[in-house]
């Protein structure tokens, strides 16, 4: 497999996200050329912060794995890691990382700042703009619609008197 085709994969889990109402972000860890863990986002199922696509890759393959140490492997990811993710991967020791889209508010890869740049004992490799426009193109229209579907909503109103 090439980069699009991990890079496609961790498309479809950002899809599967989408049509369960989360931020539309994928992840896939791949050693050896297999894809061995996958992630995505679930902030709003959970009810939990930390449930980003990455985090739940990471800790997939850890569990395939056995162990914390991702340092043979690469993760592919359709939006640029916020800090937690830039620092989960840091502490994961994964080396290479192949993210789609920039995120100019939170990403922690180069648009807000890069953490890899930091002189932390790990410092991955990093790859950006994998197939950039269709990892934008998901949240753009997820955004999109989500505007749409509260400016539909009734506007509160305090109760009459």
């Amino acid at each position: 497999m090439n980069m699009n085709e991990y890079m496609e994969q961790a498309l479809q889990l950002a899809r599967m996200a989408a049509q369960e109402g989360e931020v539309p972000v994928g992840a896939v860890v791949v050693k050896d050329g297999v894809v061995i863990a996958r992630g995505r986002n679930r902030r709003e199922r959970q009810k939990n912060a930390v449930c980003h696509a990455e985090i739940e890759a990471i800790y997939n393959a850890c569990k395939w794995l056995g162990g914390w140490r991702l340092w043979q492997c690469e993760l592919y990811v359709t939006l640029e890691p916020c800090p937690m993710c830039a620092g989960a991967i840091i502490n994961a020791r994964i080396p290479r990382v192949f993210y789609g889209a920039r995120d100019e508010k939170a990403g922690s890869c180069g648009s807000v700042v890069n953490l890899f740049d930091l002189p932390y004992n790990h410092r991955p490799a990093l790859v950006g703009g994998i197939m950039e426009e269709e990892c934008s193109r998901i949240l753009t229209e997820f955004f999109r619609e989500l505007r749409i579907k509260k400016a539909a909503l009734p506007k509160w109103q305090p109760p009459q008197k």
